[in-house]
């Protein structure tokens, strides 16, 4: 078996993996869903015979044992318990470890799962539901195989006893596609099949004969009246040919309860015939290239506008639209809901839930909310570290909840939104809230600040992001380590995001975190202060007003600027960036926004705007908060791209100073 095609079972049983778990914990609160059980069936058969398929021998031996005891589940002499779940979910973890590292020893930790597993439908068997007896439905199939179905190892013949294991089958060869004689290929394959099956099984269960072989098939699968039947089995050659059309065209008298056209396993033959599965890496790739077209364009655009060649203009203008048009193309390509991110952590909250003993409901809002991919990869791992410290530190107990007059489910809740060009993902529970005495407390012993010193809540409740910083009584697996925490603001900030704190104390904590939309390409606005050229992200920039030397002056020793009778706090960033040069006559003020908080701007020009490659910060600079990166310009020079919400909390400090003052 060749790397490439491990690879491709690899990435394709991490799918399944993943729809067995969201599967499972959906059976946690619909343990009597039928299409539940089995979808979670029939993900663990697919996985047993792939992996048999591709030398898996121990996942395929595995996951034998976690289907036989679905099938009991399916077959209603087994109740779907949490236990059972729990158990299958466990295994599910095990089957991942079996999949990634084959040639491991995980014969132990297998042997305890499946002992657990045992138990568990041992206990279920006894809380099973009294099976209904099942009805009898008759179902015609018509399917046709590839020619090349032979080379690639499939027995019709198989397949259609699979069928007769299902009930009672009358069976009729099609050989309508059979060329003469002359021209037939032994090794390829001509005939289509016509079944009428008549079976106690679902529509599910024939799928699943075809289950390894449908993307490369025809399948059709309708349910009929016993009365519209034709009794196929006495039909002879003649009969055959007219039931061919007979089945791809039905006449209005049959009734059809499912369209074909509406078949899922031909809406899952569509889907993959529209999509293609391409490696990330191979769009990292892309984007560098379409980064390096822009910056490219960008030059030649300004070659363009500082000749008379009206022609060479014409050009550069239809590059610039199509650079731009690509740019749009690939950044489509690169975003991705966060459904995929959220839809991670119900296992989490599950497994947090039975650790801590808590009733936890987790539930999400803005699923469809999108992002680009890698700020998603990289999100991951400081939402888990946020989830575990609302469980832990965040949720009460029942018996706490009670007394406190709340429910006995604690709710934590994941929400997302787009603000501008940034996404706002916000973490919020119900709990207890933070107790801000301990939090200074242990600030003052850990010589963060000084005893009594005066400190807004905000700088307060920044103290735990501290590294080593924990007000846990007691080290748990889930906290008391001081670590998580200062690692979650590390990489928001790595990601040019920040990341803010609410909470009201017994009523619960929130944590909001403001990220980009993309690591890669923006639109921005290119300004000039001094000699020096910057770019504002243009999802931030709310507008641009002129600021005269009369206001300028009016304004010194307090920096507002009255905007639709509000004051609005402005930076005068040839200030801020000492460029030693006396002021303009004409300076601009950009109003600069991140959600409901707005600053002003102050800068020498406006040049326009400018599609922004965003190139990271050398270490030396990465210290730089005021900075997010830099870009190249089309004359070669560099110029920084601001950190709005950096220059945000700059100006909301110095109001929040003045205002002290007064």
């Amino acid at each position: 078996m060749s790397d490439e095609a491990i690879a491709v079972f690899q990435v394709e049983a991490r799918e399944n993996l993943e729809l067995i778990e969201q599967g499972l914990l959906d059976l946690l609160d619909r343990p009597e869903d039928r299409d539940l059980v089995d979808a979670v069936f029939r993900g663990l058969h697919t996985l047993k015979g792939s992996g048999s398929m591709f030398g898996f021998d121990a996942l395929a031996g595995f996951t034998h044992h976690c289907e036989t005891a679905f099938d009991r589940v399916r077959k209603g002499e087994v109740a779907a318990t949490t236990d059972l779940v729990s158990a299958v979910l466990a295994a599910r973890d095990h089957m991942r470890r079996l999949m990634e590292d084959p040639s491991g020893d995980h014969g132990a930790a297998g042997d305890v799962l499946l002992a657990d597993l045992e138990r568990a439908v041992r206990e279920a068997d006894g809380a099973a539901p009294v099976p209904v007896a099942p009805q009898q439905v008759t179902w015609r199939i018509r399917f046709d195989l590839p020619s090349n179905a032979f080379k690639n190892g499939t027995n019709p013949l198989a397949l259609l006893n699979e069928l007769r294991d299902l009930g009672e089958a009358r069976v009729v060869a099609d050989p309508t596609n059979v060329p003469p004689l002359s021209q037939i290929e032994p090794t390829d394959h001509y005939l289509a099949w016509n079944v009428t099956l008549t079976t106690d099984q679902g529509r599910a269960a024939i799928e699943d004969v075809f289950i390894f072989v449908m993307d490369d098939m025809n399948l059709k699968i309708e349910a009929v009246d016993d009365s519209a039947l034709i009794t196929q089995a006495e039909a002879p050659v003649a009969v055959v040919q007219a039931v061919a059309p007979e089945i791809s065209a039905p006449t209005p008298s049959i009734p059809t309860p499912a369209v074909v056209a509406n078949d899922p396993v031909e809406a899952k033959m569509a889907k993959t015939a529209e999509s293609v599965r391409v490696p990330a890496d191979r769009l990292d790739e892309l984007m560098d290239r379409v980064g390096e077209l822009v910056i490219a364009q960008s030059r030649l655009s300004q070659i363009a506008h500082s000749g008379t060649d009206t022609a060479l203009r014409a050009v550069s203008e239809e590059i610039e639209r199509l650079s731009g048009e690509l740019r749009d193309t690939m950044m489509v390509l690169r975003m991705v809901p966060v459904a995929t991110l959220f839809g991670r952590f119900r296992r989490l909250v599950h497994d947090l839930a039975r650790e801590t003993g808590k009733a936890i409901e987790l539930s999400t809002d803005g699923e469809t909310t999108e992002i680009d991919k890698t700020v998603i990869e990289r999100l991951a791992d400081p939402l888990v570290h946020l989830i575990r410290n609302a469980a832990d530190h965040g949720l009460e107990t029942a018996e706490d909840r009670a007394a406190a007059g709340k429910p006995a489910t604690g709710r934590i809740r994941l929400s997302a939104h787009q603000s501008g060009g940034e996404v706002v993902i916000t973490i919020r529970d119900d709990g207890r809230g933070i107790d801000r005495d301990r939090v200074r407390a242990k600030a003052e012993a850990q010589g963060l600040i000084e005893p009594g010193a005066l400190l807004s809540d905000h700088d307060l409740l920044q103290m735990i992001f501290h590294p080593g910083f924990s007000t846990a009584a007691a080290v748990t697996n889930l906290s008391g380590r001081g670590v998580g925490m200062d690692v979650v603001k590390r990489t928001i900030e790595s990601l040019r995001g920040s990341i803010d704190i609410a909470s009201r104390p017994g009523e619960g904590s929130e944590v909001s975190l403001r990220i980009p939309l993309t690591l890669a390409i923006i639109d921005g606005l290119l300004v000039r202060v001094g000699q020096g050229r910057y770019v504002i992200p243009l999802g931030a920039v709310e507008e641009c007003l002129e600021l005269s030397l009369d206001e300028d002056m009016r304004s010194r020793g307090r920096s507002f600027i009255s905007l639709r009778d509000s004051l609005v706090p402005f930076l005068r960033l040839r200030e801020m960036f000492d460029t030693g040069t006396q002021p303009e006559l004409h300076q601009k003020v950009v109003v600069v926004s991140t959600g409901q908080e707005r600053i002003g701007l102050v800068v020498d020009q406006i040049i326009g705007d400018h599609q922004t490659v965003i190139k990271s910060m050398s270490k030396l600079h990465a210290g730089l908060a005021t900075f997010s990166g830099a870009t190249i310009l089309g004359d070669g020079s560099v110029a920084l791209i601001l950190d709005v919400s950096h220059l945000v909390a700059l100006g909301q400090q110095q109001e929040a100073q003045m205002r002290a003052a007064v």
